[in-house]
């Protein structure tokens, strides 16, 4: 090979060595870049979410009390009224059913009193009646008697007629007033018979009763302390709360099954009746502006936010 071509192809392989170099050199250097910019904005992210935690931090910690007679003031006394009215249900729940069996008892046992009281007033009715078909029969064997005593003093026929058709008359009397008492005094035992009945029923009515109002007491006696403390804070919360809204917070909540009259809203939905609730008004619950009710259930709405500030208040408070 000439010398001259050997020296072009050296060339060539040199130039093409140093084109690789530079393309790898560039192709560091823009690497570099990358993961340094990648740093930075990392650490920019970082910086931007812990400020916006400070400052969120600081938000929280200075949100302020919600200014009396606003929707917001009010929605938080309903809510607070509300806790208390749930501790003051559990307790009675605690009790189970032994309230509703002792007044259903003492029902039962006022009934059965009413019922011995009218069969004893039809039993003296039956009495009364008896006596006047009694008397009755006295009276018309006081009359046959005087009538055949006439007898032996007539003087024709026809007085003597008469007199007999006055004693058959008087006879027939007699048996029916017979009749008449038989009847009211197979009424009068059968009512007797109902009435020790009753009485039978009645006095083990009234030991059950005993019983369950003992057991009813202790329960009582248990809890009796905390529910007084409960209906009292009811009381004074009850007081700041405008008449109307009071009202039909309490009609909510006899109406509503598990008692909640005010609930936040959970993943879209109201926390008493699980009914979605549009992005629209989820936005005017949030903004505290009127008070909004849901519109299958009727129970009040009051934003998770309000409520959580509530707490850290308190918290704060209860630290200081």
């Amino acid at each position: 090979m000439p010398f001259h071509c050997v020296k072009q192809k050296r060339c060539k392989l040199a130039l093409y060595s140093i084109k690789n170099q530079d393309i790898r050199n560039i192709n560091m250097a823009k690497k570099k870049v990358k993961e340094e910019q990648g740093v930075s904005e990392n650490q920019g992210v970082a910086t931007a979410m812990t400020e916006a935690g400070a400052e969120n931090a600081e938000v929280r910690k200075l949100a302020p009390a919600p200014e009396e007679n606003s929707i917001a003031y009010k929605l938080l006394s309903l809510y607070h009224l509300q806790c208390i009215y749930s501790e003051i249900d559990k307790i009675r729940i605690e009790r189970g059913e032994l309230p509703n069996e002792v007044r259903n008892l003492e029902d039962d046992i006022e009934g059965k009193r009413t019922r011995i009281s009218k069969f004893q007033e039809e039993l003296n009715e039956m009495k009364e009646r008896e006596e006047i078909e009694n008397a009755k029969i006295q009276e018309s064997k006081a009359l046959i008697s005087r009538y055949e005593e006439q007898q032996n003093n007539v003087r024709n026929n026809r007085e003597y007629e008469s007199l007999s058709k006055e004693i058959e008359y008087q006879t027939v009397e007699i048996q029916n007033s017979e009749k008449k008492i038989s009847k009211v005094q197979a009424a009068a035992e059968i009512k007797t018979e109902e009435i020790k009945a009753l009485e039978s029923e009645m006095k083990e009515k009234s030991e059950i009763l005993s019983q369950k109002k003992s057991e009813l007491d202790g329960l009582i006696a248990e809890h009796e302390e905390k529910e007084a403390e409960l209906l009292g804070k009811a009381d004074v919360l009850k007081a700041k709360i405008e008449p109307r809204l009071l009202t039909a917070f309490e009609r909510i909540r006899k109406n509503a099954r598990n008692g909640l009259a005010i609930v936040q809203i959970s993943r879209d939905a109201c926390g008493g009746c699980f009914s979605m609730i549009p992005p629209q008004r989820q936005l005017d619950i949030r903004l505290h502006k009127k008070i909004i009710v849901c519109e299958a259930c009727g129970r009040i709405f009051i934003d998770e936010q309000l409520v959580k500030e509530d707490l850290e208040r308190a918290a704060a408070a209860a630290e200081n």
